[in-house]
């Protein structure tokens, strides 16, 4: 008898739904767990319930009425098997049980997949029936679908937490840092750019062309100070990260950029970036300035590729990709860190460790590769919706 044509059909989509709203409003992967063996246990009244999840492909035990398995566990072979093959599998006879002494006579074990990975496994053994039927399988995958939507919830508001404290304590560091150079270094510069135009009107030859390249730096640095605090100022006001269409934010970004550039062509399509990220509203920033340096950092033409990339992790790609000189592989570590740049470039350092400070603080992560145009690759990865 298939799932729909059980006399209680109804009623027990019912209880799944509920369950399901339940599992919603769970605030931890532990309240899941308890939530969902409940369910398993009125709904299926066998005798083994386990709750596995899954983290990184690592899966483990997190609870299970099963005498045999504990908190922290490696699961049995019959889960291993669901979660390679992504898929609901049956095991009967001999393979049930998890010993040659079991009492099992069959095991149904049902993986939850987000995005693509698995992030849970529901394992029901009985030791009064022979094998499971649609009957069982159907509603089992209902609820593990619940189960997985709530943790892959929950994973990514935990992820985000991660990232305001993180960029709470950067803020911190920025503002220390910011009134440093501001004050000390700043008053230094001024001392020494006023004795330096000072001397400049006592002096010839040589003496005079040292005192220029003094007066030189002096301006430049404190020109520095000026920028490190301009962006300072930007991140102190930085807001939450919160749900944004990244199709139209890409679209808008990538025309209004493409257009400054007659050098530069983008390749972009708005329909293939149905997705919503947490970010911003400087994420555009973030986008305008990957998109920008391809045309400022290369001589002649140069084509862009802005694709996506889904991950299984509830993570999205935006990758650019341009056919350029690209990004030497001794520099790519560093090329995001604050001031850094390329040995042949002129800009002033800071425009990736911009990029990198806000893509962090958006709960994402920035990286650059080489792309199979045989240029640049930066991929930025930011969480979804």
């Amino acid at each position: 008898m298939v799932f729909e044509e059980q006399p209680d059909f109804a009623r027990q989509v019912a209880d799944l739904n509920k369950y399901g709203q339940a599992l919603n409003r769970c605030e931890t992967v532990e309240e899941v767990v308890s939530l969902t063996l409940e369910a398993m246990s009125l709904l299926f009244q066998f005798s083994y319930s386990t709750f596995i999840e899954v983290r990184d492909g690592d899966p483990r035990v997190v609870h299970s009425t099963n005498p045999r398995l504990a908190k922290g566990d490696q699961p049995s072979a019959v889960a291993v098997r669901a979660l390679e093959a992504g898929e609901t599998v049956i095991a009967t006879g001999d393979e049930a049980g998890m010993t040659t002494d079991s009492d099992v006579t069959a095991t149904l074990a049902v993986p939850t997949q987000v995005g693509g990975e698995v992030t849970a496994i529901l394992v029901t053994r009985s030791t009064s029936v022979e094998s499971f039927g649609e009957e069982q399988s159907r509603p089992l995958e209902i609820l593990a679908s619940h189960a997985g939507t709530a943790i892959s919830n929950i994973r990514s508001r935990e992820h985000l937490e991660r990232a305001r404290q993180d960029l709470e304590t950067r803020k911190e560091m920025i503002e220390m840092y910011d009134r440093l150079l501001r004050h000390d270094l700043g008053n230094d510069l001024q001392v020494i750019a006023g004795f330096a135009d000072a001397v400049a009107a006592d002096v010839d030859g040589q003496t005079e062309e040292y005192v220029e390249k003094i007066q030189r730096a002096a301006r430049s640095s404190a020109d520095l100070i000026e920028r490190v605090g301009s962006l300072v100022s930007t991140l102190e006001a930085q807001d939450e990260p919160e749900p944004r269409d990244i199709g139209a934010l890409l679209g808008t970004t990538v025309s209004e950029v493409a257009g400054n550039y007659e050098n530069l062509s983008v390749d972009f399509d708005s329909e293939a970036f149905d997705y919503r990220v947490y970010g911003g509203e400087l994420l555009d920033s973030v986008f305008a300035n990957l998109v920008s340096n391809a045309a400022v950092h290369n001589d002649g033409d140069v084509r862009m590729r802005v694709y996506e990339e889904e991950l299984g992790t509830g993570q999205v790609v935006v990758g650019f990709a341009d056919d350029g000189s690209g990004v030497q592989e001794d520099v790519r570590e560093r090329i995001f860190e604050m001031g850094a740049k390329g040995p042949d470039s002129s800009g002033s350092g800071f425009g990736l460790g911009f990029v990198r400070a806000l893509t962090e603080s958006y709960g994402g992560s920035v990286s650059v590769g080489e792309s199979e145009m045989g240029g640049a690759d930066f991929r930025v990865t930011l969480q979804r919706v």
